[in-house]
Formats: C-alpha cells, sequence, structure tokens
C-alpha cells in the first residue's frame, strides 16, 4: 500500500509513528468500554502508597490495542521480511504471556497473577528461540561491543546442532542475550507502575532505537521501533494522569522484550543499557533493596522500585513521572550519541 513511498525512508518511518499512533487513540475507547463492562480492572498491591488505591479496578490491559496497532502497522508500512516476523514474534508471544498473567490477577482478584517462576521460564523460553533464530537466520553475529573499548567475542564456544542442515548454539552470547531480553522485560514491567511513566518512557527510548536502525541500515526494525513509539503516544492519551486504562504486563513484558530483540538485531546490547537506563536503574532498586534487607533487615530505599521512592520522599506522581522522562531522554540521547561515535569512527 506505501510501496510508492519506498524511495523515502525517513517518511516511511515518520508514517509509522503517525499511523500507529492513530490506530491506537482510534481503538483505545472502545477496547475500554468493554473492559469496564465485563469489569475486567487492575488490582493495586496492597503494600503500594495508599494514594494508589482509588486506581484498584482501572480497566487493564492496554497492551492488547497496542500490539495490535504494532502488529498491523508494522506489516502494512515495512516488507514482511525474516527480521520483521522474529521481532514481532517475540513481541507479541511474550506479550501474550503477559495477557496470560494480567487475566490471573482478574480471575483471582489480586495483585499477583502467574508465579515468578512460570513467567521466567515463558521469557527464557522466547528469549532463546529469538536469539538462536537471530543468530542462524539473520546471521547476527555473536559479538557485543562497548563503543571505543572492546568487541567481545561470545561464539567462541559454539556448538553446531545437526538439525535442519545445522542449527549453530553460540552457548556465551545465548546466555548474555537471555539475561538481556529478560531482564529488559522485566525492568519496564516494574517501572509500569505511576500513570504514564513506562509508555513515556519506552516511547523516547523506541525514537532513538528507531533511529540507531534507520543509521545502521536496517529499515524494517526502523519501522517496527516507530510503530512501538507511536502505540505507546496514542496509549499516552488515556494513560495520563489520572490513567483511564493500565497497559498491565500484556503491554510493559512485551515493550521490554521488543527493546531488547531491536537491540540484539541492531548491535548495540551494550549501548542499550545506557539508553533504556531508567529501566535498568528501577530493576536495579528493587534487586538492592531485596538482598540489603535480607541480609540487614534494613532499607536503603524508602520503597522500590525507585519511583515510589520519591513518592514516599513526598514528591507528586505527575511530578515523579516527568521527571522520570527527562532522565529517560537524557540517558537515551547518551546512549545515541555514544552509538553514533562509535559508528563513526568504525
Amino acid at each position: 500500500m506505501f510501496s510508492m513511498f519506498a524511495a523515502y525512508p525517513t517518511f516511511l518511518v515518520f508514517l509509522a509513528v503517525v499511523i500507529s499512533m492513530v490506530v491506537t487513540m482510534a481503538l483505545m475507547p472502545v477496547w475500554i468500554r468493554f473492559l469496564r463492562s465485563s469489569h475486567i480492572g487492575q488490582q493495586v498491591r496492597a503494600d503500594g502508597p495508599q494514594s494508589h488505591l482509588v486506581k484498584q479496578g482501572t480497566p487493564t490491559m492496554g497492551g492488547v490495542i497496542m500490539l495490535v496497532a504494532v502488529i498491523a502497522c508494522t506489516l502494512l508500512i515495512g516488507a514482511p521480511t525474516p527480521e520483521i516476523w522474529l521481532l514481532l514474534g517475540a513481541t507479541v508471544l511474550t506479550g501474550l504471556l503477559g495477557l496470560v498473567d494480567d487475566g490471573s490477577k482478574v480471575a483471582h482478584e489480586r495483585s499477583l497473577g502467574l508465579t515468578p517462576k512460570a513467567k521466567l521460564v515463558g521469557q527464557f523460553a522466547i528469549a532463546t528461540a529469538f536469539a538462536l533464530a537471530a543468530v542462524n537466520v539473520l546471521g547476527v553475529e555473536p559479538t557485543v561491543t562497548i563503543p571505543f573499548v572492546y568487541t567481545f567475542d561470545l561464539g567462541i564456544l559454539t556448538t553446531v546442532v545437526p538439525v535442519a542442515g545445522g542449527i549453530a548454539v553460540p552457548w556465551l552470547y545465548l546466555l548474555f542475550v537471555n539475561i538481556l531480553l529478560v531482564g529488559m522485560c522485566n525492568a519496564v514491567n516494574l517501572t509500569d507502575g505511576l500513570d504514564g511513566l513506562a509508555a513515556g518512557s519506552v516511547m523516547i527510548v523506541m525514537l532513538v532505537m528507531a533511529a540507531i536502525a534507520y543509521r545502521s541500515d536496517v529499515l524494517p526494525s526502523a519501522i517496527f521501533a516507530a510503530t512501538l513509539a507511536g502505540a505507546c503516544v496514542g496509549f499516552l492519551w488515556f494513560n495520563s494522569y489520572p490513567a483511564d486504562i493500565f497497559m498491565g504486563d500484556t503491554g510493559s513484558l512485551a515493550l521490554g522484550m521488543a527493546l531488547g530483540c531491536l537491540a540484539v538485531v541492531t548491535k548495540t546490547e551494550f549501548v542499550s543499557l545506557i539508553i533504556g537506563g531508567l529501566f535498568v536503574a528501577e530493576a536495579l532498586s528493587v534487586m538492592i533493596q531485596v538482598l540489603y534487607y535480607k541480609k540487614t533487615k534494613k532499607r536503603i530505599f524508602l520503597m522500590a522500585p525507585l519511583h515510589h521512592h520519591f513518592e514516599k520522599k513526598g514528591w507528586s506522581e505527575t511530578k515523579v513521572v516527568v521527571r522520570f522522562w527527562i532522565v529517560s531522554g537524557v540517558l537515551a540521547a547518551l546512549g545515541f550519541s555514544l552509538y553514533f561515535a562509535g559508528s563513526l569512527v568504525g
């Protein structure tokens, strides 16, 4: 449909943002009405900030519409290449895992859905399948580059399984990608605790990932990242404070997986940790809090994840969200600058 614009790849990326945003904004009101009529709402954690108790019952699973928009717009605007199918496959499968988790929360009327073990098993299975496909189908090199420092060859321990003409299993790279993808999944999920926080931060990060993919001459990935950014913008219209709907694990887990997969395809595994530095900080705050409490029975943060710590310090929810957006923007700009400078030198 958009083949007439094939000679204008920059316009295609811009178009992906706009159309994905419009589709999300058009479908979301219908989805919200359906969720309300079906009494499908968010279950708020009992030990969270008391100000969040008013969010109980707010429609959730907004990530379903975001994924619909991403799938439709990516396939409509971009060519259905193996790269696109792999990115969409990993993202949608993770979203379905989150959907089961969200459904479990609603059905049992509690803030905890699937067991942590069940979610991790599903995430690691998806991450492993994507990593093997990226190496064997897309030809992604099993290396990790720290710009201006060193490129680590994580393919030195590789086993070739004699199946379907031979499947290379680079064990060290496979382990690294699993940690990266599953870590990003749960980091974005942990960030999704305030109205607009995860959607706004992911939107910023995906715009930068689209620019990196475009610079790396992988247009399908740029379009995919752009549709994710557009879906986040459209979702923000309904998720801004006070939120009319939450994305749920359906959205947050899928967005985290998409970020990790884009990092692998564009060979920015290390730089993505800076670009998505806000998510990394949120995840680290939880890990540090848990480990420190187990050892000392004391807390470093007033509450984890990190955004709740600042709420406890007296910041309003909107102040935390806007300031975290700014931090996310600064880190994304820093990561892109590092990538760009490294690509020039390379």
